[in-house]
């Protein structure tokens, strides 16, 4: 029987209407209808292009339709999970705990990746205000390069990524292999994914090496979180196009410094050189300091491709065995670098300091400067230590102002965290042969002093500028408030130790947090607490709207002093030179673009570093499969719980489902593991002795059983296997295993 195609269009009209937000095509409309048969297919087929005509409904992906009248459109960028769905932060959303992310199913992804702008449209909208989505396009690819291990077949092959948040494997054309061989780590650039293929179209543009090599996985590394190691040829030449030669004219614009001792205070295997220190006693007790920064915004202008590329990086980036710059070396190691012995440009900030360290006076400006010295930080400590050595006089009175600033901040609610930074002693096969924490001395927080206070006057100067009424634009350092709810349960994690955190109120946190930081330091479980103390507070971020930061105690903070590493700081140069001569107020909005994307490359960079750090604890871990450590439970989830390694900083973790003796569950509420039946538990803080059963350097993961478990598992087996071959079984996972992903990704 023939269906009345009136009635017809009449049922998916208000199919359309009852789902205003939904898109539908004709598979799920016949389902909807309760509709089958060719005759159907061609009668809906019909009905929905008549629709489309009179504009009562409107495709807005190939072969799907939603109601042309009531559908409201959503920006934003993507922040995928390892699980391959994904949240949606709508674009203008300034909040920071993440309340109006928008959640996408996979199936709705629409080919969209992790740090993609796209368009997308709400589905659900749940009682709890809780929002759901459907990706309809995507704006702007964020990254188009992944690093992989290559599967090669007759004719084709797949490229598997590093990368846990991209979600698909990329399908090489033959002609597209570029000589790479089966198993070799490459990366790969999508050149075309259509939404109706389930695997991107790519090319092969680099080949990185045999997985497990250290160039390759570090290089695998920078391309993982969309970085590069070389900068695009036009960058290089215009770089180049700087003579290394001052003119008088533009010396004759400037404040010279060339005559006042100057220095600088960097670690000893540094190469860039940001900031010098001038020093210079006027009278007695009162002295003349000056902080002097790079003068990158001299050779980096705004319309330039230097430019483009350094916003595009928005800062260098530390790996454990190199720097990935956010300028040419050309720039960064020579130009703008400060080295001794050599007349440079700068910005600097100078101050009149009395014994008190009062700032009685302070200029703005840019200057020449002529650095005498260039002192390692082990170099300044021994000075402060000993006494002796030259410019040791000035060392030591700069570093008593320090500590007069420094108790002061605290004095002020500024919080003391002092984290425990790995490094890595590596042989000259970038192997790993030791692990050790790095430790700050004085030397280290003499110059963090003086630029903290540089970047906060420069900060209050800007703010305290009007135009008419209003603010002038600039870009600050923020960071707000933490949550209240986070440090509750922080308080509680910390007295699991036998520590006591105050947190009735905001403003008593920052005394009793350093009071507790004081305590904890030296301790076994530092590292662990410090940690959760860090991830308690809110994350610092660059805006244009807010100036104050929780963390310094300051109402008005700014990133100033390293714009040879930092896009914001070039940026604060930029600014404050033109308002120091009479500028009108900067385009608020175009720079808030600005901070959000140096934000997010910050993040992207701090995620790099620790990918690296991760991957030489594993490398080094590996040389003691079946070895006993003790460890503390670092964090706890429905999957397993992490354990950090007390002797090595590393993190590891034990699987629930490697836990024989009973059942246990995850305990939200409560954050731990408990057994059903035997009431076992295991809570954040817990000090365990652990076996190392795996460390998978692909994947950077370390596995762990708690001892007691593995010796009964051995035990119940009856078994006089050597632990090597049992633990050499699960280790050895490597290309093989990583190579073997599930079929549903293949095309």
């Amino acid at each position: 029987m023939k269906t009345d195609l009136k009635k017809l269009k009449q049922q998916i009209e208000r199919l359309f209407a009852d789902n205003p937000r939904k898109l539908f095509n004709y598979k799920q409309i016949a389902a909807k209808l309760e509709l089958d048969g060719s005759e159907d297919r061609n009668e809906i087929i019909l009905a929905i292009k008549n629709l489309e005509k009179e504009q009562v409904i409107e495709e807005l992906q190939p072969g799907k339709y939603a109601s042309r009248f009531v559908h409201e459109f959503i920006f934003g960028k993507v922040d995928m999970t390892q699980r391959g769905a994904a949240y949606v932060v709508p674009e203008n959303d300034t909040s920071t705990d993440h309340e109006n992310d928008i959640f996408i199913q996979k199936e709705n992804m629409h080919t969209a990746l992790d740090g993609d702008k796209v368009k997308l449209q709400l589905t659900k909208v749940k009682n709890s205000g809780k929002r759901a989505g459907e990706i309809i396009e995507v704006l702007e690819r964020y990254k188009t390069d992944f690093a992989g291990v290559v599967q090669l077949n007759f004719n084709y092959a797949f490229v598997v990524p590093d990368d846990r948040k991209m979600y698909a494997d990329i399908f090489i054309p033959i002609e597209k292999i570029n000589k790479a061989k089966n198993g070799e780590k490459v990366i790969a650039r999508i050149t075309e994914w259509n939404a109706h293929d389930e695997n991107p179209r790519g090319e092969i543009i680099e080949i990185l090496g045999k997985p497990g090599e250290h160039n390759a996985e570090m290089n695998a590394i920078v391309a993982e979180f969309g970085f590069a190691n070389k900068f695009p040829e036009e960058v290089e030449i215009e770089a180049k196009m700087f003579s290394d030669k001052i003119s008088s004219e533009e010396i004759a614009k400037r404040k010279d410094f060339r005559k006042t001792l100057t220095f600088t205070i960097d670690p000893a295997d540094a190469k860039d050189f940001d900031d010098a220190i001038s020093f210079k006693e006027i009278e007695k007790g009162m002295y003349e300091i000056g902080v002097h920064i790079a003068d990158v915004s001299h050779y980096v202008t705004p319309k330039s491709k230097l430019n483009e590329e350094a916003l595009k990086r928005g800062t260098s980036v530390y790996l454990v065995d190199r720097t990935i710059p956010m300028l040419p070396e050309v720039l960064s190691n020579n130009l703008c670098s400060l080295r001794p012995k050599e007349e440079k440009l700068t910005f600097s900030a100078v101050f009149k300091i009395n014994e008190k360290a009062e700032v009685l006076d302070e200029w703005f400006g840019k200057t020449v400067i002529y650095s005498d010295r260039r002192f390692s930080y082990e170099e300044a400590q021994e000075r402060i230590e000993s006494g002796k050595g030259d410019l040791a006089d000035e060392i030591i009175k700069l570093n008593e102002l320090s500590k007069i600033l420094r108790s002061e901040r605290f004095e002020n609610g500024a919080i003391s965290f002092e984290t425990q930074e790995v490094k890595f002693k590596l042989d000259e096969n970038y192997k790993p042969v030791d692990i050790y924490i790095k430790v700050r001395k004085d030397a280290h927080k003499l110059i963090e002093e003086f630029m903290l206070m540089a970047n906060k006057k420069v900060a209050a100067y800007v703010h305290s500028l009007k135009q008419g009424k209003e603010k002038k634009t600039y870009v600050y350092r923020v960071h707000e408030n933490p949550n209240e709810d986070k440090l509750k349960m922080f308080s509680m994690f910390a007295a699991r130790f036998g520590y006591k955190v105050k947190v009735d109120s905001i403003k008593q946190v920052a005394k009793s947090l350093n009071n507790f930081l004081i305590e904890v330091e030296g301790k076994p479980e530092q590292n662990v607490l410090q940690s959760q103390a860090i991830r308690t507070m809110a994350k610092a971020f660059y805006t244009c709207k807010k100036t104050g930061h929780y963390g310094l105690g300051f109402d008005f903070y700014t990133h100033f002093t390293s714009p040879i590493r930092r896009y914001p700081d070039l940026i604060a140069h930029r600014l404050l030179f033109d308002y120091l001569h009479n500028a009108k107020s900067a385009d608020e909005n175009y720079y808030e673009e600005i901070c959000k994307q140096s934000s997010a490359m910050e993040q992207k960079a701090a995620d790099a570093e620790r990918a690296s750090t991760k991957y030489k604890q594993v490398e080094y871990i590996r040389d003691f499969i079946g070895e006993k450590f003790e460890g503390i439970i670092s964090g706890v989830t429905d999957w397993g719980m992490y354990i950090e390694i007390t002797k090595y900083k590393c993190e590891g973790m034990i699987r629930l489902a490697n836990l024989t003796d009973d059942y246990y569950e995850y305990d939200v509420r409560n954050q731990w593991i408990l057994g059903r039946k035997t009431r076992k538990r295991y809570q954040l803080g817990d000090t365990i002795e652990v076996i190392v059963a795996g460390a998978d350097i692909f994947k950077r993961q370390i596995d762990l059983e708690p001892a007691d478990n593995f010796l009964r598992k051995q035990i119940n087996k009856g078994s006089n296997n050597s632990l090597d071959r049992k633990i050499n079984r699960q280790s050895n996972k490597t290309f093989r295993n990583t190579s073997k992903k599930n079929n549903k990704r293949r095309r």
